[in-house]
């Protein structure tokens, strides 16, 4: 058979055994099997990758006896390869960060240089003041030297220079005003200044504060100090330094010949406060020497307000320094939302100049039924300080209304008899001012409690209800006797 003649026909496939087939579906399925398990795509050659065809082709070598050594040195050639390019891989990755590095000198050359130049610039101000301060020493020096000389002058012959020196007044105040001894105090003061800005700036606060509490003559207690605090702000895992401040003056101002002032002491119990420390806030104001005013008893009412688990605290808090500015009105008030009404009654019996509109501004500030039953009563025999029904026409009329709802639907809660004693024992409410507040009663939906006000003023002796016709009397007179 010729060449052409083979070449017209198709070329039949070499028939796989079954055993081969087998095998190859098993390489097949380890492939996809393997590649799903690691998370590898077809994007890039992982290292996973080529472990997965590593091993399979090592199984390919074991099955294939007859090509074993032929595919063993192939695959050793590109194992040899493999690393190779793995190698160089790590070298490159090496020099390009030395290369990043290297690149970055220059910047930081900059930033160094701009560095030096900020500190010379620094540099240069503290030698200016530390040439000023040289200056006022060398003053300070020359004023002690020329006091020394004319003391020598004049009273050479002094034997007590303790005593006081004879002569004029004049002469005194001029001394005076060369003082060594003052000289050395300003002196002493100017470098207790730097030391404290020196440790602000240092970011030693906890240092500062306590040097700050003990400054001679109390210097750096002022507000200006607290602001240097303030500006520091909180720092994570260490103590917020204005409150360590305080903490420090408060607790040295027994030490202290005049106690804290009203300004710090405000700023203190602010601060306290708003880091919710009302155990120090307590210690300072009960054991502490400080100056109080209106406003921090008003803080601390405020906080309470806020926080009605520790709201008896601070009213009892508030009342320590309301007794201490003589602020008796807030006493009362502090006394009535603790409940405590026979003491604020007590206060407010005592109290000569406690006046109606006084009465009428704590009702206003604390509207409980159980405060305007005390004050519409007698108490330990002498007369009610208030009239219940002119107390709610009062609120209606000056724009209280929802106080005046709130104590009619606790008068709404008591039986006739009590209505009825209320208005019989109320000397100072006429029947025209209890038929508005009947009127007031049915206006704002308390029907009952209406009906039961007209039902016990007809059933008074000596009433007599006149109809709106006749207009020749009055609507209503009343004998109350």
């Amino acid at each position: 058979m010729s060449v052409q003649g083979i070449n017209k026909h198709t070329i039949i496939p070499p028939i796989i055994s079954r055993c081969d087939k087998e095998f190859l579906e098993s390489m097949q399925r380890y492939i996809i099997t393997e590649t799903k398990r690691v998370g590898c795509n077809e994007e890039g050659p992982a290292d996973e990758y080529y472990i997965i065809y590593r091993n399979v082709f090592d199984k390919v070598i074991e099955y294939v006896t007859a090509y074993k050594s032929i595919l063993t040195s192939i695959k050793k050639e590109y194992d040899t390869i493999i690393d190779t390019i793995k190698r160089d891989q790590r070298i490159a990755f090496s020099l390009h960060g030395r290369l990043k590095v290297l690149a970055a000198e220059p910047t930081t050359l900059v930033y160094h240089r701009k560095r030096i130049t900020q500190l010379k610039a620094k540099m240069k101000v503290i030698e200016n003041n530390s040439s000023s301060i040289q200056l006022q020493i060398d003053k300070i020096k020359q004023l002690r030297a020329a006091y020394d000389v004319k003391e020598v002058k004049h009273f050479p012959f002094s034997k007590d220079p303790s005593k006081p020196i004879p002569g004029s007044q004049s002469f005194i105040e001029e001394l005076m005003e060369d003082d060594p001894g003052k000289a050395k105090e300003a002196e002493v003061l100017l470098s207790y200044i730097e030391r404290f800005n020196q440790l602000i700036s240092l970011g030693e606060y906890e240092k500062a504060a306590c040097f700050a509490a003990k400054s001679p003559r109390g210097i750096l207690l002022n507000m200006g100090t607290v602001n240097k605090f303030k500006a520091a702000g909180k720092i994570k895992g260490k103590p917020f330094p204005l409150l360590s401040f305080f903490e420090a003056i408060f607790t040295t101002s027994h030490a202290n010949r005049h106690p804290i002032d009203a300004e710090l002491t405000l700023e203190g119990i602010k601060c306290g406060l708003s880091e919710k420390r009302l155990d120090l806030v307590i210690h300072w104001v009960t054991q502490e020497k400080l100056t109080f005013s209106e406003e921090a008893g008003d803080m601390i009412c405020d906080y309470g307000d806020q926080d009605n688990y520790n709201k008896a605290k601070c009213l009892a808090l508030a009342m320590i320094i309301y007794s201490e500015c003589k602020l008796f009105n807030k006493i009362i008030l502090c006394l009535c939302k603790q409940d405590q009404l026979p003491a604020a009654m007590e206060y407010i019996q005592q109290l000569k100049d406690y006046t109606y509109d006084d009465l009428m501004q704590l009702i206003k500030l604390c509207p409980h039924y159980g405060l305007i039953q005390c004050l519409t009563k007698e108490w330990k025999g002498k007369p009610p300080l208030l009239s219940f029904g002119l107390t709610i026409l009062y609120l209606f009329s000056v724009d209280m209304k929802k106080v005046g709802i709130k104590l009619l639907h606790e008068l709404n809660r008591s039986g006739k008899d009590a209505i009825e004693n209320l208005i019989i024992n109320d000397p100072f409410c006429s029947l025209e001012n209890w038929q508005e507040m009947a009127s007031i009663c049915s206006q704002n939906g308390f029907d009952r409690l209406c009906d039961e006000i007209i039902s016990t003023l007809r059933s008074q002796a000596g009433v007599t209800e006149i109809s709106e016709e006749d207009d020749t009397v009055n609507l209503m007179e009343h004998v109350f006797w």
